[in-house]
């Protein structure tokens, strides 16, 4: 299946394409407009010419912010974010050999794999478990108990990205998020 969550043709291809690119898209999802959190892999691989954690990891931290801050930006935070993203590359070459798929292909369980993102520098419980629901629903990425691992992002409907297959479908989660937002205000 084709990720289309950036709502880019050529943003959706990395994310499609490369492992490390959607869980960076992940990383960046946060207090930024969903769709161009998930362009930012392709702007670091326009700017950077890879998207090779070890690359990333090994490179000069100033320099590697500047390219993620130089606008159009990664994320609104573009110098932060750019120390994140290489705080998540350095902990997938460490731990998964480079190869950021291993994360979901490896593990036995959905707490397993829900243990895993946790371990990752800026995954908390509410962003892992959305991915647990990205990779089950998109990729099909389904370890036995994942439905419990993902909690509510599991279920049908339009909660979050794990749920975005087109523009239609980012609309509704937006309303989602909206209404769930405006209710606890309440």
């Amino acid at each position: 299946m084709t990720i289309q969550i950036a709502q880019d043709p050529a943003a959706d291809k990395v994310l499609s394409d490369d492992s490390f690119a959607l869980l960076t898209g992940m990383l960046l999802d946060q207090q930024f407009p969903m769709e161009r959190a998930f362009a930012g892999p392709a702007k670091i691989l326009d700017r950077f010419g890879t998207l090779d954690p070890a690359r990333i990891a090994a490179a000069d931290p100033e320099a590697f912010a500047d390219l993620c801050a130089t606008p159009p930006a990664i994320h609104r935070y573009g110098r932060s974010m750019a120390g994140r993203v290489q705080a998540l590359a350095a902990q997938v070459v460490e731990e998964y050999g480079g190869d950021a798929s291993r994360i979901w292909r490896e593990p036995a369980s959905g707490a397993d794999l829900l243990k895993r993102l946790q371990e990752l520098p800026g995954f908390g419980k509410q962003k892992a478990q959305i991915f647990v629901a990205l990779v089950a629903k998109q990729l099909g990425v389904r370890p036995d108990g994942w439905e419990q691992a993902a909690g509510d992002y599991s279920l049908d409907g339009y909660r979050s990205v794990a749920d975005v297959v087109d523009a239609a479908s980012l609309q509704k989660v937006r309303e989602f998020k909206q209404a769930k937002k405006a209710a606890a205000k309440s």
